[in-house]
């Protein structure tokens, strides 16, 4: 018995370390990986495999805020505006994900992953041309940005900073690094209050969970290292694909 529950979570640890690579590698790749996978190998609803990955993505994203703090200034204020609404937001959308049947969460959350890859492909093709968005918004509206994000880190499990990100280089005219630091601010809490929810609907395997959190926290860093030495656009692509085809199975084995 002993035996096997050492050999389970070594592999858990593996499978952690793997997909903290692929975080690392892609920038965004951990828990979306993550999910499908968890789904694939355990069985796993959507709900559980969701709640599964939380463990792993949380030690994740506040290791990144720290690093990120530590070399850049953040604006309090701003992170603030958006954080408020996106703990709240994040609460509901993880407590309608739950509730929810686990074929319908499944095959929203393969929507999700689809349009999010056209999304950054999309970007990608059209990173050569410089033209700004004519559509500034104030400061003030910056809790729509908490409200969209929390809604989506809450309901997908992932996907907060992805969503926070490009909406305030688009709107609010921020440079991509003092986004990349708001997101982080904003979604860390949201991250925090996500586990809990689905931890308290039931949806969490800690057994599976905290090895591949041990193992991500420890290999995330080799898959940065690996991404500055590798063409990031071909990368990006790359990634883009293996989204589309993941939501794509997951969308015919749902």
């Amino acid at each position: 018995m002993m035996d096997s529950l050492l050999i389970s979570g070594l592999l858990n640890f593996v499978l952690g370390a793997v997909l903290g690579v692929a975080g690392g590698l892609f920038g965004i790749g951990g828990g979306l990986i993550g999910i499908p996978v968890l789904g694939y190998l355990y069985g796993m609803d959507q709900q559980l495999a969701q709640g599964t990955a939380l463990v792993m993505i949380v030690p994740n994203v506040m290791i990144a805020f720290w690093r990120y703090k530590q070399r850049n200034k953040i604006e309090w204020k701003s992170a603030l505006m958006m954080c408020v609404p996106a703990v709240f937001t994040t609460y509901f959308a993880a407590r309608l994900a739950t509730s929810l049947n686990a074929r319908t969460l499944h095959f929203c959350f393969a929507v999700f992953m689809a349009l999010l890859a056209l999304y950054y492909l999309w970007t990608l093709l059209r990173k050569n041309k410089s033209e700004k968005s004519g559509i500034l918004l104030p400061q003030n509206y910056m809790f729509t940005v908490g409200i969209s994000a929390g809604a989506s880190a809450g309901f997908f499990s992932v996907g907060g900073a992805i969503v926070a990100v490009p909406m305030l280089v688009a709107f609010f005219g921020a440079t991509q690094t003092a986004a990349q630091g708001l997101g982080l601010a904003m979604v860390t809490p949201g991250t925090l209050v996500a586990l809990w929810t689905y931890a308290s609907a039931g949806h969490v395997d800690w057994a599976v969970g905290i090895p591949m959190a041990l193992g991500g926290v420890l290999s995330i860093s080799w898959g940065v290292a690996l991404a500055h030495h590798l063409p990031e656009r071909r990368l990006r692509i790359l990634f883009c694909g293996a989204l589309i085809a993941l939501s794509l199975w997951m969308m015919i084995h749902g």
